[in-house]
């Protein structure tokens, strides 16, 4: 179980101008049902909709969104091809893909992410083992990907989030563990929200705002805790 959220000297080291939001949240009911589909399905619209202002005319990976990530990604070893997970779902849209609901709060932050062009993650607090960290890490951390039959193990000097047991998510917000991913099951979730610098931070602060409202919309919930951790203050317990 998630005991306490920390950020550690090395990711600082790299991205010294960084913050990151977490969103500790617990009493979600992630079962899909046809109840709130329709609003999901507009969220996703709506989403997808606002996210063409982070495309505009230039060539896809000129946007500023997208080359903003991939100067980041450079600063840390990874595997070739890698990329931020907003672009991810900015490809899609630039693509002229829909977005299908996959459940209630995938959905919500799917469009939220989309809206702010920030990447946003969630992990099952239950799950996590001890303290999460964000930082270098060594080569070998176990991690098997969500959808995946194999160990995809962490490579030395890469960027990623850790607990006690493993990897949790690689190469800051590219891909998500197995074994730590939310499920319909879940009832408390970690979010996270990485920025790099301060036009990335100012709207990360509005997905956050925009996403606790939608989690009491959705859910009947709010937040546990919201904060900003920095390289003054990299820490949060759960409790």
């Amino acid at each position: 179980m998630l005991e306490k959220v920390t950020v550690d000297p090395s990711f600082w080291e790299l991205f010294p101008d960084a913050q990151v939001n977490i969103m500790l949240v617990s009493g979600i009911d992630n079962h899909d049902t046809d109840d709130n589909l329709a609003c999901r399905r507009k969220l996703l619209r709506e989403g997808s909709d606002k996210a063409e202002d982070f495309l505009g005319a230039a060539a896809f990976a000129k946007n500023p969104v997208v080359a903003e990530w991939r100067q980041a990604y450079q600063q840390f070893k990874k595997k070739k091809g890698v990329r931020a997970s907003i672009e991810a779902l900015l490809k899609r849209i630039d693509k002229g893909e829909d977005l299908h609901p996959i459940s209630p709060l995938v959905d919500v932050y799917n469009s939220v992410s989309l809206a702010h062009g920030v990447p946003i993650g969630i992990e099952d607090q239950d799950k996590l083992a001890g303290t999460m960290h964000l930082g270098q890490v060594h080569e070998g951390l176990p991690f098997q990907p969500v959808g995946a039959d194999k160990d995809e193990p962490t490579l030395e000097g890469e960027v990623a989030w850790y607990d006690d047991q493993g990897a949790v998510c690689r190469c800051l917000n590219w891909r998500d563990a197995q074994r730590t991913m939310l499920d319909e099951d879940s009832t408390k979730g970690v979010i996270v929200i990485e920025s790099v610098n301060a036009d990335q931070a100012q709207r990360a602060n509005e997905a956050m705002s925009d996403l606790e409202e939608l989690l009491e919309e959705f859910f009947g919930i709010k937040p546990d805790k919201s904060v900003v951790l920095t390289k003054d203050a990299p820490s949060v317990d759960v409790d």
